[in-house]
């Protein structure tokens, strides 16, 4: 019997909280409203779903919280469609019990998506099949778990080499793909190039989320930067663009005919260093470019 299922799942909402609990006794509430809607196909269950995908995008915003980061994987999850697509009474009660904890760290005015007033205002019942909700991947949330799970691997040997400005190889190229395709709960290569189009070099489009290590930019225009002989202007615009190398990890030498670079000089790169040094600077561009793509 399905009532009967619910009732072992939920194992009996909790009723000796502390006062100060009141966030995590509403989450409980909205958790077994939304249990009994998946149970009933009923047409509720769209809108605490959708009261649950707020609440983890709120939750996200706090990830610096120890607590929260080790959920940070079921946050991101919860926030896309494809994860409710096929959800169980399992799954939902996990949620409810990894999560209940958490909320107590939004905001104030973000609990107030959590107090709303849960009495039964159903009215007729009115079915919906869970199967056709969203099951197409949420780009924007994928992209989230993407930058996230880079942050968590960014201890990983071919990672650690795009953000070093160390040359990568197709042994390399291909760990990447194994991780990015193969791991569990990220999602398939279709996703990603759903979300992020056909990439040709693999690692260069990494290295453009990852970013460039600091030291390593600074490393790769050392020659420059130990000069007694440049000019302030000179200095701050190499600094300009080791801080958009943090940033972006490659950079089109065009960039430097443009804002902000036009600031330094009307001409540019031209404009502030002579042919030789403004070729070189193209070249070590090429250079941390090339340690990119296998």
């Amino acid at each position: 019997d399905e009532f009967e299922e619910l009732d072992f799942v939920l194992a009996g909402l909790p009723n000796e909280l502390d006062p100060e609990d009141e966030t995590a006794k509403r989450f409980d509430l909205l958790m077994l409203k939304l249990q009994l809607a998946v149970l009933t196909k009923d047409e509720s269950f769209i809108k605490l779903r959708d009261n649950v995908k707020e609440i983890a995008s709120r939750l996200e915003e706090k990830r610096t919280i120890p607590m929260v980061n080790e959920q940070m994987e079921l946050i991101l999850d919860l926030q896309q469609d494809e994860y409710w697509a096929d959800i169980t009474l399992p799954m939902l009660e996990d949620v409810r019990r990894r999560l209940r904890d958490l909320v107590k760290f939004m905001d104030k005015k973000q609990r107030k998506l959590i107090y709303t007033d849960f009495e039964d205002e159903l009215g007729e019942i009115r079915k919906v099949e869970f199967g056709t909700i969203g099951s197409a991947v949420n780009i924007k949330q994928y992209q989230k778990k993407v930058m996230h799970f880079l942050k968590e691997h960014e201890n990983h040997i071919a990672i650690q080499k795009l953000k070093r400005n160390v040359p990568i190889t197709s042994s390399d190229i291909a760990e990447l793909e194994r991780i990015l395709f193969e791991s569990d709960g990220l999602g398939t290569k279709e996703d990603f190039e759903r979300a992020y189009g056909k990439q040709e070099h693999l690692g260069l489009f990494i290295r453009n989320l990852i970013g460039l290590d600091r030291e390593a930019a600074k490393q790769a225009f050392g020659d420059y930067l130990s000069r007694q002989t440049l000019t302030a202007n000179q200095i701050r615009f190499i600094n300009q663009i080791i801080e958009y190398l943090t940033q972006n990890g490659v950079m089109d030498a065009a960039l430097l005919y443009e804002s902000p670079f036009t600031d330094y000089a009307s001409a540019g790169l031209d404009g502030v260093f002579k042919d030789k040094d403004a070729n070189g600077i193209v070249s070590v561009l090429d250079s941390i470019r090339r340690a990119a793509v296998a």
